[in-house]
């Protein structure tokens, strides 16, 4: 590994804050029975934090971190461009099923050390 390399792993400050929040996500949705399918689903349109199985179901889930509760909170960030993102992820996710299952878009909104799972958040 070369030095560009190393420097292209640092990550700032936010997104290692991103990432323990998507993390807390993660063990909570886990204690509550979902299982993991995939973490950080990138494509050309958007991306998924957190690809869950919820029975038959697939629960694509968007992870929000905010310090506060200020300025409506993290729930109140996830904007209708973000949600539109969110959609054309989770269609192109959804081209490797030759019969797609059932699914619903998530959001855990995390608020300093409040934790919110608002299930159906986003309608496609």
């Amino acid at each position: 590994m070369g030095i560009a390399d190393a420097l292209s792993r640092r990550r700032t400050p936010k997104q290692v804050e991103g990432d323990a929040g998507e993390e807390l996500a993660l063990r909570f949705l886990l204690q509550q029975g979902l299982v993991l399918v995939e973490r950080n689903f990138r494509c050309k349109g958007g991306e998924i934090d957190l690809v869950m199985r919820d029975g038959r179901s697939l629960v694509f889930v968007e992870v929000r971190k905010r310090a506060a509760s200020g300025y409506g909170g993290a729930a109140a960030s996830v904007t209708a461009r973000k949600q539109a993102r969110l959609i054309v992820a989770a269609q192109t996710f959804l081209q490797r099923y030759t019969m797609p299952p059932a699914c619903r878009f998530d959001v855990i909104a995390i608020d300093g050390t409040g934790l919110e799972w608002l299930k159906n958040a986003i309608e496609a």
